[in-house]
């Protein structure tokens, strides 16, 4: 599997900032870890093509744990943090792609983000 900043990145051609073959554009640069399993995958896609079981979301009390992988530099975010970022890497300033705002459901259970905007 390939390794981006130093974390195994699980999915379908993740390239060196995780982008993957779903989602490629130049924004698409972060992977998740799933709490069910604790690997990083670059999208739910991923998950579900490389796991052999069904996802799990992160749960209101997880909102400080660090589940996000930011691409570019390496940071990791807590679910909170990549939440409220802004669609920014807080560390580095490389853009998410805000799209990924559309699938959060994948990931977070909605209190943590409120209406998904």
């Amino acid at each position: 599997m390939p390794s981006v900043h130093g974390h195994e990145v699980r999915g379908v051609d993740v390239g060196p900032e995780t982008r993957c073959r779903h989602y490629g554009s130049d924004v698409d640069v972060i992977a998740i870890r799933f709490p069910c399993c604790g690997t990083f995958s670059p999208c739910f896609e991923c998950h579900e093509a490389v796991a052999d079981h069904e996802p799990r979301q992160w749960g209101t009390d997880d909102a400080d744990a660090p589940a996000v992988l930011c691409g570019v530099c390496g940071d990791l975010l807590t679910v909170q943090a990549y939440v409220d970022c802004e669609d920014r890497c807080p560390d580095c300033g490389a853009a998410f792609n805000p799209g990924c705002r559309r699938h959060y459901h994948y990931y977070f259970h909605d209190a943590l983000f409120g209406d998904g905007e």
